[in-house]
């Protein structure tokens, strides 16, 4: 029987009212989201079971909804009410659901270029090659675009997905490359099969339309996956949504213009 929660670790970050910040990846230890931007709040980073410094898991304990009640023990050991949740990339998987279970412990959620697949909203490969092929000028396109039709013909080869990592960035620099390498030694192996695992829960459309929760969702503009596109599909399933695109940003958009990130963050929190 799949059962415990475990006593995450954490980073603080800022000052201001708490922001509990769940990190994708997935699973990746909350490193790789540096200080996202500034915002100004006093941000509880945690490190979630089998990541970081709250230690190894065995694989069955790691899928998504197996977290949830890691984050609400972390909420009330910490002496937190209400409080403001962020999550990027496949760590919505783990918001939502605690949105979901624990409503009224959630005042705000902000859902950072979402993962689809835990809201069964299926890629479009269409709309990935059209998000592709508009960066078909940038210099390194030519070395990874065979990796791309691999990937969307089924492969999950490492190698392939990981020659992907340019498209996730609005610049491929020198500090979006060392990104994606701090990413790599974070990355535990076969996380998306142990996360993503048989019984996972997909939200449903009646679930999500009883969520009650001020709801904000940021898309980069040149993100690949999901798509802006694909983020409006996950708002509208959303009473309370609001989306914003953020310009010639890929799937790290507090990198891509800090500005810009933390404003429209920020702004939506303190409202």
């Amino acid at each position: 029987m799949i059962s415990s929660m475990a006593l995450l670790a954490h980073d603080e970050l800022g000052s201001g009212a708490p922001l509990l910040v769940v990190p994708g990846g997935p699973l990746l230890a909350p490193a790789y989201l540096g200080d996202l931007g500034g915002i100004a709040c006093r941000m509880h980073l945690l490190h979630l079971r089998g990541t970081g410094r709250s230690g190894p898991a065995a694989p069955e304990m790691l899928r998504f909804d197996l977290h949830v009640d890691d984050v609400e023990a972390y909420r009330a050991a910490s002496g937190l009410d209400t409080v403001d949740v962020l999550a990027h990339s496949a760590g919505t998987a783990i918001a939502v659901r605690y949105a979901l279970r624990y409503p009224s412990r959630v005042r705000r959620l902000v859902l950072v270029t979402p993962s689809l697949r835990s809201f069964g909203v299926a890629p479009d490969p269409s709309a990935l090659r059209a998000a592709a092929a508009a960066r078909s000028d940038e210099p390194w396109y030519t070395g990874v675009v065979d990796a791309l039709e691999a990937v969307l013909d089924g492969s999950m080869a490492a190698a392939d997905w990981a020659a992907l990592a340019p498209f996730y960035y609005g610049r491929w620099d020198a500090q979006a490359q060392e990104h994606a390498r701090l990413a790599d030694e974070l990355r535990l192996p076969n996380a998306p099969q142990a996360y993503y695992a048989e019984g996972a829960p997909v939200a449903t459309a009646d679930e999500l339309a009883g969520l009650d929760v001020p709801v904000l969702l940021v898309a980069g503009g040149v993100d690949p996956l999901p798509t802006a596109a694909a983020v409006r599909t996950v708002a509208a399933m959303l009473p309370r949504a609001t989306v914003v695109v953020q310009p010639e940003a890929g799937h790290y958009p507090w990198m891509d213009d800090p500005v810009f990130f933390r404003s429209a963050v920020g702004e939506f929190v303190a409202g």
